[in-house]
């Protein structure tokens, strides 16, 4: 598995699996490089990508694996491969949010992610089950 920082020419494959980017949150992730493509044997199989919560705290914000790829460990490496590029940036701790009825909080917790809160976005535009967020000191 390789973690490559998202480009222009992964615009498609990215823009297919993430429904939550338009093109201006696409451009800002190749200037910002902070969207990545996660690739097994010269196929994109994954895209994750982070943000910065009050200007010092790593968010993991999107992290997808193509189903027929799910189960062999891809999002735990894709996990471990952002945490220590953070670190590396001098980061002392990440966030990642899942909701409530995906299976990735169990992976999450598996990692060292500790539960920190939830949202609740009921009778909104953007209704949805509650987003669960967990910390990780590194």
């Amino acid at each position: 598995m390789e973690i490559k920082v998202v480009t222009e020419y992964d615009k498609n494959f990215v823009m297919c699996i993430d429904k939550h980017i338009d093109d201006t949150g696409f451009a800002n992730r190749v200037h910002t490089k902070s969207g990545y493509v996660i690739w097994e044997e010269n196929q994109r199989i994954g895209a994750m990508s982070h943000c910065f919560l009050w200007d010092q705290f790593p968010f993991l914000n999107f992290l997808f694996i193509k189903q027929e790829f799910r189960g062999n460990g891809f999002a735990k490496q894709a996990v471990m491969c952002w945490e220590a590029e953070m670190k590396k940036q001098g980061c002392r701790m990440t966030l990642i949010s899942t909701q409530a009825d995906e299976e990735a909080q169990h992976l999450y917790r598996k990692l060292g992610y500790i539960d920190c809160g939830g949202l609740v976005f009921n009778h909104t535009p953007f209704d949805q089950p509650m987003e669960l967020f967990f910390r990780k000191v590194l």
